[in-house]
């Protein structure tokens, strides 16, 4: 792929608009259900999958990687260039922060705050690392075996359980954390707990390209443009 603003722009506004969907759609949820954490994750995790499917259905035919672990997965799947993958992590992030900067201004609270959820310990690491695998192996499941139609219902649906199946509510995206950090309110996670959940998402697409090159060998399509 040669290098593409358009990629770029999918990339960054698909980021912001997931994040504004997770954050803003936890905020909303704790306003409307203040007393009931488990209809708050109901709500929180409906809404990101509604926004899943929103944004990968619009942005798939330019780029909708929309995580730096669906992108890095690519490169080493042979999906990317590897000179595509900085460019591309790096607007995922900045989309990322701009996302979750406005879903806090929305809700008439700081631009910035820095979380003080604590999210840590090993069952939370080893959900992360599960999250991950689990997701890479949907994604490229699909790429490679010709079915990348169905990414945006199939995405949002793992998605939309793994907030019940994982102890974390999986993340499952280094983009996501990061932006995480920057809103102290339910969806929020402390900065110095953040490390951790992305070095276990890293680990997860390594584990994720072996366990695809094992049982999905050959590749039908590809991301490059």
């Amino acid at each position: 792929m040669k290098w593409n603003a358009r990629v770029l722009l999918a990339e960054g506004l698909g980021s912001a608009l997931l994040l504004i969907g997770v954050v803003g759609s936890g905020i909303m949820a704790a306003e409307l259900s203040p007393d009931d954490i488990g209809l708050q994750l109901f709500q929180n995790s409906v809404a990101t999958a509604g926004v899943l499917v929103a944004v990968i259905a619009t942005f798939g035919t330019i780029s909708a990687d929309i995580n730096p672990a669906v992108t890095i997965a690519a490169w080493s799947l042979g999906h990317r260039a590897g000179r595509d993958v900085a460019p591309i992590v790096t607007v995922q992030v900045a989309g990322a922060v701009v996302g979750t900067i406005l879903a806090n201004l929305m809700f008439n609270l700081d631009a910035v705050s820095w979380s003080g959820t604590t999210r840590t310990g090993t069952n939370l690491w080893l959900a992360e690392l599960i999250a991950t695998v689990g997701l890479l192996l949907v994604v490229f499941a699909l790429i490679r075996t010709g079915r990348a139609s169905h990414l945006p219902y199939v995405v949002a649906a793992y998605i939309g359980g793994a907030y019940y199946f994982t102890s974390s509510t999986s993340f499952a995206n280094p983009a996501v954390t990061v932006g995480r950090t920057l809103s102290d309110t339910f969806t929020g996670i402390e900065p110095s707990s953040a490390p951790m959940f992305v070095l276990m998402q890293l680990a997860g697409v390594g584990m994720a390209v072996v366990l695809v090159r094992a049982l999905f060998p050959s590749s039908t399509e590809s991301f490059e443009t």
